[in-house]
């Protein structure tokens, strides 16, 4: 296929590339800075704007930071809505807002072209595997044009349901992710202050009903104080905003998610938000004064 792709960050990078890798022929675009120079050896061809990204491609995908860079993406004067023509479709892999999603699908949709929501789960590490989990809304048939490209960029593919419904998908999933690490610092914390060897003890629980992902990726971050980015606490700030906010709207209480929050506040605070969302550990050991590592 022509593809498109805008957004080439930690996550959009190797993505871009696993597509690169399938053979299929490449316009990109990056928002805040060159498009690498890896992926145009590989053979990606650097676009100036959104409009000729979508005039050059029959499938565009969007990885950006959030609902307002998706909008500015789509819908400015140059963006990606300017150069679609019927038949086409836009994949959002970013993570943004459900509500906002189902309006710009609309949009897209009254253009004559398909519009997926597709967000993912599972970092820089995951992107970079091509096993990525994907949660998608929108069209059956829409969906079923694309799988071959989300293939490529991930291993647990899912149609959720309609339009909107994949970032609602993505918001649970940041919600358990966070409330997880929250649990694993703690646990950690607890072994690391009562005497116990920390990574003993994650070696112990990873063989037991305790065990998960982020207990086995993060929980080794936390012994070993490596906390560059693979998932920045501040986009996942904003992931529990949109929980948040949604669940006001709801009328939901969500206590957990409102304690992981601030606690990525705090962390964000001691100038923590570009850190490793891992790094959650920083905030507790601050209150608990006593360190993991």
């Amino acid at each position: 296929m022509n593809v498109g792709f805008i957004g080439l960050g930690i996550m959009g990078r190797p993505m871009a590339a696993r597509l690169l890798g399938g053979g299929h022929r490449l316009w990109v675009k990056n928002e805040r800075s060159p498009v690498p120079p890896e992926l145009v050896e590989k053979g990606a061809t650097p676009a100036a704007t959104g409009r000729a990204v979508a005039e050059a491609a029959e499938v565009i995908v969007i990885m950006v930071p959030d609902t307002p860079d998706v909008a500015r993406v789509l819908f400015a004067e140059d963006g990606v809505a300017a150069g679609l023509s019927p038949g086409k479709v836009v994949v959002d892999m970013s993570s943004i807002s459900p509500v906002e999603t189902k309006a710009f699908a609309a949009r897209i949709e009254a253009l004559g072209c398909g519009y997926l929501d597709a967000p993912v789960s599972g970092g820089e590490v995951g992107a970079r595997a091509g096993t990525l989990t994907v949660m998608v809304g929108g069209p059956e048939a829409t969906f079923e044009r694309v799988r071959p490209l989300l293939a490529l960029m991930g291993k647990n593919i899912t149609r959720v349901g309609g339009n909107g419904d994949g970032q609602t998908c993505k918001v649970a999933n940041q919600i358990i992710v966070a409330l997880t690490i929250e649990a694993v610092g703690e646990a950690l914390l607890f072994a690391a202050r009562a005497g116990a060897d920390p990574a003993r003890v994650r070696e112990a629980l990873m063989g037991g009903f305790a065990s998960s992902r982020v207990l086995e990726v993060h929980g080794e971050r936390m012994i070993r104080r490596t906390f560059e980015p693979g998932f920045r606490i501040q986009l996942h700030q904003k992931d529990l905003n949109l929980a948040l906010s949604a669940a006001r709207q709801l009328g939901l209480s969500l206590p957990g998610t409102a304690a992981a929050q601030e606690l990525f506040n705090a962390c964000a605070a001691h100038g923590g938000a570009g850190w490793d969302h891992s790094a959650m550990i920083k905030a507790l050991e601050l209150l608990a004064g006593h360190e993991v590592g």
